[in-house]
């Protein structure tokens, strides 16, 4: 059994690639990876600038090939890791360290929603659980003890060091939000103390644009969506972060705008999809940015942040390390608890014909039922004691190709161990008197 993923990101792909990575809503691509009868477990990331596809099971590198075809997604443009380069890959993901903006807070916290629905849809098992709940501790770790998230580092953020770049300046001037979501929000916090003139933010709830500007302050005002053309006209720059199906801005619309208006205008789309439509940057005067033109912003970070960057590395590597020594444990657990489930599942047949036999020809009662169950218990424990010992030294000592044929003898792909069981059998385990004893 191995631990896998794909990765379609910023560093090789476009927003387009990734916009069209992925087809459905999230149960459905779950439901399409564990389809794959060699795969147990799954979780998926869905961001900005990333689909990640995480697997555990046996031949997934393959299964993983397959899936990304299936997608419709060039091969030139995905990356796939294996076990240790995997763990390492989304320790450094929740530390924000492969993140177009380096440091950023906000893929800690999409790891986390992503890692609760693998969970709550069932395809979260005992090995991504650990893995993911050791990325996003790791991630909290490498803020508290680095500067790497201080800045400009967020995407909205970014849009707004952009802006200014493009301008000269923020100040006196007029800006128009569109969308009051997770990224607006981003984009209102960073452009709060440019001292703008007006800062109008519009969303097609109103209220929820009220209640943004609200947080912004005095210079804040929510205005209609549908009146999203008449602010164009009159605001220096526009940044659009909305959640919407289709394009809010048009060519069409910016090319009426465009008999209006007498000066030029800054256009950065920030959303997936993409709120504005690409025709967009043909009509005179509009100067258009989307997510891509934020790679040098990015550049220019990840050199600023270096030597945060090598500190967070430091402690990625250490706890990568612990990590891997507490899937190994896990591992020779879960080969453990399927041997004693396996001898659990004979003992259990085997009590009930001996009973029967001994009912038959001595006429003995249920009384002797314990009895049998309790020397059986004590043949599995003494019998099965050494394997156990030699399990736990073979994942030890980094021998997976040991564990593995212990899964294949005694259960395989299709016959997991259940939390619930394998806490139950190990306590059984335990209550051995020569349990705390390891050696052969």
């Amino acid at each position: 059994m191995e631990i896998a993923n794909l990765v379609i990101s910023h560093k090789k792909a476009s927003i387009d690639q990734i916009q069209k990575a992925w087809h459905g809503d999230y149960k459905t691509l779950l439901d399409r990876v564990m389809s794959f009868s060699n795969i147990r477990e799954c979780a998926i990331l869905l961001t900005c600038n990333r689909v990640e596809v995480y697997v555990y099971g046996s031949g997934t590198i393959e299964t993983l090939r397959k899936f990304a075809r299936s997608m419709g997604v060039p091969e030139r443009i995905i990356e796939i890791h294996k076990n240790g380069e995997t763990l390492e890959h989304i320790l450094r993901v929740a530390s924000g360290l492969e993140s177009m903006m380096v440091g950023e807070d906000q893929i800690l916290g999409q790891v986390k929603d992503f890692y609760s629905m693998g969970k709550e849809y069932g395809s979260i098992g005992e090995v991504l659980d650990l893995v993911f709940s050791k990325a996003i501790q790791v991630g909290k770790k490498v803020r508290n003890r680095t500067k790497i998230n201080k800045g400009a580092v967020s995407i909205g953020s970014a849009a707004v060091e952009l802006a200014e770049r493009r301008l000269g300046t923020l100040a006196g001037k007029k800006a128009l939000i569109i969308g009051a979501g997770e990224m607006g929000k981003l984009v209102a916090k960073a452009i709060a103390h440019k001292n703008l003139d007006k800062i109008y933010i519009a969303n097609r709830t109103l209220q929820r644009g009220r209640a943004l500007a609200q947080e912004v302050g005095e210079k804040a005002i929510a205005v209609p969506f549908d009146k999203v053309e008449k602010y164009i006209t009159e605001c220096d720059f526009v940044i659009s972060a909305t959640s919407a199906p289709h394009y809010v801005i048009t060519k069409s619309m910016m090319e009426k705008i465009m008999e209006i208006r007498k000066e030029a205008v800054l256009l950065v789309d920030i959303a997936l999809p993409r709120d504005v439509e690409p025709e967009v940057a043909e009509v005179e005067g509009v100067l258009l940015h989307t997510i891509d033109d934020l790679r040098e912003i990015s550049r220019e970070n990840l050199r600023r942040r270096l030597k945060e960057a090598e500190k967070a590395e430091k402690i990625i590597k250490e706890e990568l390390e612990d990590l891997i020594e507490r899937l190994k444990e896990l591992k020779a657990r879960n080969a453990i608890c399927m041997m004693y489930s396996h001898a659990d599942y004979i003992k259990n047949e085997e009590i009930i014909e001996l009973y029967n036999k001994l009912h038959a020809k001595y006429g003995v009662d249920e009384e002797v039922l314990p009895l049998l169950e309790s020397f059986a218990n004590s043949l599995i424990k003494k019998f099965l004691r050494k394997p156990t010992v030699r399990l736990r030294q073979a994942a030890r000592n980094g021998k997976p190709e040991v564990v593995d044929a212990v899964e294949f003898l005694f259960g395989g792909v299709k016959d997991g161990i259940s939390k619930g069981k394998n806490e139950k059998i190990e306590k059984e385990q335990n209550s051995s008197p020569n349990a705390g004893n390891e050696a052969v």
